[in-house]
Formats: C-alpha cells, structure tokens, sequence
C-alpha cells in the first residue's frame, strides 16, 4: 500500500513538475524572438515575458505590477517552409489607465501572418 501510495505521489508530483515547466516564461527585449520560437515549437506556442527600455517605460507610465507578458500560438501552417499564421497576445497585470478608477489586467491580441525569415508568406496556401 505503502508503494502504491508513493507512486501516486511521484506520478502528482511529475505532473506539477510538467506543468510548470510547461508555463515558464523566456525573457525576451524584442518579441519577434517569440514569434520564431512558436514556430519552430513541436507544439507551434511559446511563452516570454517583454524586457528592455519599451517594456520597463510602459510598464512605468501605467503603474503595472506585473511585467508584460507575451503568449504565441500557431493557428495555421502554410505550405511555405517556416511560415505560419500566428495568434500573439500581449497582457500586463494591474494596468492603470486614465479615467478608470481600479487597476486591471489590459490584454492586446492580434495576429499575423509570419515567416522564420522576417517577412510575411509569399502565399496563404496551407500545409497539407
């Protein structure tokens, strides 16, 4: 019982470890970094939290207390090598914006079409 027990608890326990380390966060000065590491990914996501001069001023102008996060996620795979259409989302905890009485969270999504070289496909036809 005793080893059925321990199991349980190793096999909860790895499960934790995954998923943590499933969420950690690279940090990054330029997001398009991002951008190629979801493309690349088995999984076509990746996770990053914004640093550099930008992030710590908008982070400074709207009283944040969090830093920015930024979360990829590939919608489509074109048939281009290296090109995917991508869902980016910016979001910042305890955001204060003007006129409004309470801090929140301030989420920015957008996508895009993207190639690992920089530059938009050449066509939109998906990947078989």
């Amino acid at each position: 019982m005793k080893a059925l027990t321990g199991l349980a608890s190793l096999g909860l326990a790895l499960g934790m470890a995954g998923a943590v380390f499933a969420q950690q966060r690279v940090a990054v000065p330029d997001a398009r970094q991002l951008l190629i590491a979801a493309i690349d990914a088995p999984d076509g996501r990746a996770h990053g939290i914004l640093t550099g001069q930008l992030a710590d001023a908008i982070t400074e102008r709207f009283k944040a207390t969090t830093p920015i996060h930024v979360d990829v996620s590939t919608e489509r795979r074109y048939a281009q090598a290296g090109c995917r259409r991508l869902k980016v989302r910016f979001w910042q905890d305890g955001v204060q914006l003007p006129g409004v009485p309470a801090p929140r969270r301030l989420t920015i999504d957008f996508g895009i079409n993207y190639c690992r070289d920089g530059m938009p496909p050449k066509s939109l036809k998906e990947a078989p």
